[in-house]
């Protein structure tokens, strides 16, 4: 036996709202990977369970993370240990990192009930140079004041460095591990991954344009009334959704094994 469980026995023993949840969570696992995102069986998106604050979902270390499915995904508490192995079964493992990162985040922070982490190059680039994330353009500006940073402190397996990354952290939803990568945090799925996104595509054009010459920056008023506007449209909560909803009815007509 290989201590695997089949997807109906995971689907009929969790509530219908964790089920809804893991489906959107394997949903972004699914969408990191085709966006390149991934670093191989590295790297974490966690979600806090519905109905109960001190669970939350992780991927199973091992699978890439065009592997991961709703019934994959390992249940743990805030204490690391592993409440359901998921279709893994007894089998099931977590990354130490992953799970100090995460919970770090779910622990002092009720409104982030998703968190995504990543590696990618451009995040890791911009993570390593002194002046951080610049608001070069719109994409950029709405991070504008409005954007967290770590140091790094080592690979993140020392539990005692919680309480420092979630103090830097404080209220925001990004935030740029120096020399190490990307983070965000959002009141469902969808709006962390938006998030996400357009911090990615914010360090993507930073080197690209840092490749092109002499940069050119917008006046300071003009910085702080864009990330107002954010605030207001580009960060509503209804406008993430639909862009999460849009992403969803894409993977179901090319990839809906991840509903498995």
């Amino acid at each position: 036996m290989d201590g695997t469980t089949p997807q109906s026995d995971v689907k009929s023993r969790v509530s219908a709202a964790e089920w809804a949840l893991r489906e959107d969570l394997a949903a972004c696992y699914r969408l990191v990977y085709r966006n390149g995102w991934d670093d191989g069986i590295f790297t974490h998106n966690s979600a806090r369970v519905p109905g109960d604050e001190n669970h939350f979902l992780l991927n199973p270390y091992g699978r890439m993370f065009h592997e991961i499915d709703a019934s994959s995904l390992v249940k743990v508490d805030v204490e690391g240990n592993i409440v359901d192995g998921g279709s893994m079964g007894a089998d099931a493992d977590i990354i130490d990192a992953g799970f100090t990162i995460h919970s770090a985040v779910h622990m002092a922070r009720h409104d982030a009930r998703c968190v995504m982490h990543t590696h990618t190059v451009a995040g890791m680039a911009v993570s390593a140079q002194a002046d951080g994330l610049l608001p070069l353009a719109q994409t950029s500006m709405r991070f504008y004041k409005r954007l967290a940073y770590h140091d790094y402190e080592g690979i993140a397996t020392d539990l005692d460095e919680r309480e420092r990354l979630v103090a830097d952290l404080g209220t925001h939803k990004a935030m740029i591990l120096r020399n190490h990568g990307l983070l965000t945090a959002g009141r469902t799925v969808g709006e962390a991954y938006q998030q996400m996104r357009y911090l990615q595509r914010a360090c993507e054009l930073q080197i690209a344009a840092q490749a092109g010459g002499s940069l050119s920056l917008p006046p300071e008023d003009v910085l702080d009334k864009t990330a107002k506007q954010f605030d207001r449209l580009g960060d509503n909560q209804t406008a993430n959704e639909a862009a999460w909803a849009a992403l969803r009815r894409l993977l179901d007509v090319e990839d809906p094994t991840y509903k498995h």
